[in-house]
């Protein structure tokens, strides 16, 4: 057991190195253990007695006495596998599994998993039944960079559309502006909240135990949220109300001219299309004089359809949602003061939205999107 098929006959210039390298200490445990196997091996240790001494398996000794006759001292910095396996799926086996893993599930399943994949391979004869794991499968989906078990979602109207087109830049026009405090730009959204009341009392958290809420709970109607932010300024403000038709709106409007911004000589709001949201709704609900005063201080800029991303105040819902929403909620009172506590503490330190993506960059990454390219 001690006979060495593979010998260690180290120069002065290679021994001086080895001690060197053992004496910094600044090196991975795995490259010191090789340095200290040259040295015994070339002190004419037993590899049973290097491994005593040095608390590793003899393979590990053979292994590195073997690769040195083959490498010198390159073999500090080679990773050295304890085995090699042999490989598990050949290219047709790996492309077919990829080309799986970009295909619909079968039916019935929402998705594609590792075991459903490795499975299919097997039913498809491309692999021996037993000859493969979920974990090959995984690694090799890892190393080819598909998640079939991941989405997302992303609207943006398919071929080319100058609508959407001429209202996304639009808007991205209005976002770099320099600010102006007479002409602020203001983002405008809504949501709503179904309101929970519990049907059991939750348990708070204790140490070793997670709060816990009973999954039962009684309704209680739904409130809607009116948000508005100006960016610029990291400033928000929210509106719960019953109903969001068009009388809502058009008094959130007039929140915004003689309450948020009286002496703003023109106010740029930016909103999604709905059908709410229409100028004509000023006369329905308030006397000609007052709606027309109102209608000269705002400026709309609607976002185009399925381009909702680009307005700014879904960025403040989202926040509303995460850190104050995400719960339940038993009334609108609580819901008010929740919110109003929320919108205190978030206007205290003021966050500014930056908005990074342009129209340059528009033109860029959405050209298939216009009907006429720049090249033309």
């Amino acid at each position: 057991m001690g006979g060495k098929m593979y010998f260690v006959d180290l120069t002065n210039d290679e021994r001086e190195e080895l001690e060197a390298l053992l004496s910094a200490g600044s090196h991975s445990s795995q490259k010191l253990t090789r340095a200290r196997i040259l040295l015994k091996s070339d002190q004419g240790w037993s590899d049973p007695k290097i491994a005593d001494a040095l608390d590793c398996g003899r393979a590990t000794v053979q292994r590195t006495r073997q690769r040195f006759t083959e490498q010198r001292l390159g073999v500090l910095d080679r990773k050295m596998p304890d085995r090699v396996y042999p490989r598990k799926l050949d290219g047709n086996a790996e492309a077919h599994l990829i080309a799986l893993a970009c295909s619909e599930p079968p039916e019935g399943r929402a998705r594609w998993t590792l075991h459903l994949l490795a499975e299919k391979l097997v039913t498809l004869e491309e692999v021996d039944v037993g000859s493969i794991s979920h974990e090959t499968v995984r690694q090799t989906l890892k190393k080819n960079e598909l998640q079939p078990h991941r989405s997302k979602q992303w609207v943006i109207p398919p071929g080319q559309n100058a609508k959407f087109v001429c209202r996304m830049e639009d808007v991205l026009a209005l976002y770099h502006e320099p600010y102006d405090p007479t002409r602020p730009v203001v983002c405008f959204d809504e949501t709503n909240k179904e309101l929970h009341t519990h049907v059991r009392d939750p348990l708070p958290v204790t140490p070793g135990a997670v709060a816990r809420t009973d999954y039962t709970y009684r309704r209680a109607g739904t409130r809607n949220l009116f948000l508005v932010s100006e960016p610029l300024l990291g400033w928000r403000h929210v509106d719960v109300t019953e109903k969001r038709t068009k009388k809502e709106f058009v008094e959130q409007m007039r929140q915004l001219v003689d309450e948020h911004y009286p002496d703003a000589a023109r106010i740029r709001v930016v909103l999604d299309n709905f059908s709410t949201h229409a100028e004509y709704a000023f006369y329905e609900f308030l006397p000609p004089a007052q709606a027309r005063r109102l209608l000269e201080k705002l400026e709309f800029h609607f976002t185009p359809p399925h381009g909702s991303w680009l307005n700014m105040a879904e960025i403040e819902l989202r926040a509303l949602g995460t850190q104050c929403l995400n719960r339940r909620i038993p009334d609108a009172a609580t819901l008010r003061s929740e919110v109003a506590a929320w919108e205190q503490q978030r206007n205290k330190v003021p966050s500014a939205i930056e908005w990074q993506f342009t129209t340059a960059d528009a033109r860029t990454k959405l050209r298939t999107l216009y009907p006429v390219s720049n090249d033309a």
